[in-house]
């Protein structure tokens, strides 16, 4: 070969390289190694060959630029640097909810007001017989509607004739003889609480005028009662 025609093939060759590499950076997505302009990401890698026998991604050697770090690094190249996708963790069965707590037993107060009218003549403390049958249908015959008795609270109350201290001692004396006829039909003595309120605590207001004392007495019938709350839970 002439020279001058060596000297040119020469040119052209370096040119071609030069060509060649230019190309094998112009893909910024594989950037770490030398590349194709052409092909898909993992495709257009410039390779050495393949070895082993058959041709294929994961065997071929890929060329590495001279900035090339492990952060670029590609699956088809270099797979022990890729990050495998994480496998996300078995999710830990539901525990079984526990049991509802049973639910708690409902306290009842049930509220009952003799008239001592029933109960015990006008000005006494002695329980009558028509006021034992009334302790008898209104207290006793509805003890069993109570699963467990807490309390059993019996409070006596009067009319406002007479004075503030007489009043309280006849509401004291009714309360208590009551509480005792409780007790002897078998309610326990330690359930019973009883107390006097005296003339405290009317019920007919002012609405009793009356100049006749019978007539007065009846129309303030209302206020002497006795009142026996009993506490505990319903069946």
């Amino acid at each position: 070969m002439k020279p001058q025609s060596f000297l040119k093939a020469l040119v052209f060759a370096c040119a071609t390289l030069i060509a060649s590499a230019t190309m094998a950076q112009a893909d910024p997505q594989n950037s770490g190694y030398a590349i194709f302009g052409y092909g898909s990401a993992d495709a257009n890698i410039w390779r050495s060959g393949h070895y082993g026998g058959k041709v294929g991604i994961e065997d071929t050697l890929c060329w590495r630029t001279g900035y090339w770090t492990p952060a670029m690094a590609v699956a088809g190249c270099d797979p022990d640097l890729v990050a495998k996708p994480s496998v996300a963790p078995t999710a830990a069965p539901s525990p079984t909810p526990a049991p509802p707590p049973p639910a708690a037993a409902t306290s009842s107060v049930r509220k009952i007001s003799l008239a001592s009218k029933a109960l015990f003549d006008f000005d006494k403390a002695d329980l009558k017989p028509a006021g034992k049958s009334a302790l008898d249908s209104e207290i006793i015959a509805r003890l069993p509607e109570i699963a467990t008795i807490e309390l059993v609270l019996v409070t006596g109350h009067t009319d406002r004739i007479g004075s503030d201290a007489y009043n309280q001692k006849l509401s004291e004396r009714r309360a208590e003889t009551v509480r005792a006829y409780l007790v002897s039909k078998g309610v326990p003595r330690d359930k019973i609480e009883s107390l006097g309120i005296g003339k405290k605590q009317p019920v007919t207001g002012v609405k009793c005028r009356q100049k006749n004392r019978k007539e007065l007495i009846g129309c303030l019938a209302p206020d002497r009662r006795v009142e026996v709350e009993i506490k505990g839970e319903a069946k």
